[in-house]
């Protein structure tokens, strides 16, 4: 195992997050298998994240992971998808949910992406989120349907409030994952990632994209507002929180020079207490 992914290690590079806030409050088996699928996010995520490995070998990395994943599923040698094999067995998680995961960061290592259409953006916030969230609300013991749903909603509206907030952090290492069409309806030519990003008129496309994230939030929401069984504070932590963001970063605006919204931890622990107290 890597020991950067061990419960440990793992606990010390979320601490003080909305994640380990939320994660905390749980029972330990749900807590530690959590732990488990952030490590193996983490670590596919490098993958498709690092900047010195060529695509090539980037995408025979993650062949390596779908291989030990279909492992772990038949009965063999798990290989490094050890780290989840608890969870697995534990919490029923699905083989597919991992490999869409792994599929969604096979995305970014294809190529750099760049305004996607909306359709390809839908699916990679899929792939890379709500496929997590469907991992988690098993963890969580949801129910099927609402379980499914929550994830799907939460999932992208969660990933979508980071591309938001991360507009010149993915820029810089050349991608822009804003949709095409929004670009286009601000009146931005494509050209550079840099050049994309840093035009003024960047906060029209923001804001189309901020109001779907807001659709998601919404439906989101009104899921977790239904009360469905399952430990729920975790996912309303993370609603709460990012909805947030979202609102803070909006009511700033997009247009360069960028400010990027932080959660302050005093905020987040009341947050934490505020929810714990309504639930």
């Amino acid at each position: 195992m890597n020991p950067d992914s061990t419960p440990g290690a793992l606990q010390k590079q979320v601490s003080g997050s909305s994640f380990y806030a939320g994660m905390r409050v749980l029972p330990k088996a749900e807590r530690e298998a959590m732990y488990a699928i952030y490590g193996f996010c983490r670590l596919v995520d490098d993958i498709a994240d690092d900047e010195r490995g060529n695509r090539a070998e980037r995408a025979a990395a993650l062949d390596v992971w779908r291989r030990d994943i279909a492992s772990l599923y038949a009965g063999g040698d798990p290989g490094q998808a050890e780290l989840v094999a608890k969870a697995v067995r534990r919490f029923g998680l699905k083989q597919e949910d991992f490999l869409a995961v792994i599929d969604g960061m096979a995305m970014d290592v294809a190529r750099d992406i760049r305004w996607p259409p909306l359709v390809e953006l839908d699916l990679y916030c899929d792939r890379v989120a709500s496929a997590v969230g469907r991992l988690s609300v098993r963890v969580f013991g949801m129910d099927e349907a609402p379980g499914i749903d929550l994830a799907f909603h939460l999932g992208r509206a969660l990933q979508l409030t980071n591309i938001l907030r991360d507009l010149d952090e993915d820029a810089a290492i050349g991608r822009v994952y804003l949709p095409a069409e929004a670009i286009i309806a601000a009146g931005i030519t494509f050209t550079t990632p840099v050049e994309v990003v840093g035009d003024p008129r960047i906060d029209l496309a923001a804001r189309q994209v901020a109001a779907i994230a807001h659709g998601h939030y919404a439906k989101a929401h009104a899921i977790l507002a239904t009360r469905p069984r399952g430990h729920l504070l975790a996912p309303r932590l993370m609603e709460a929180v990012y909805a947030k963001v979202l609102a803070r970063t909006e009511a700033i605006g997009w247009a360069p020079p960028r400010i990027r919204v932080k959660m302050s931890k005093p905020e987040l622990l009341w947050t934490v207490v505020r929810l714990g107290l309504t639930r």
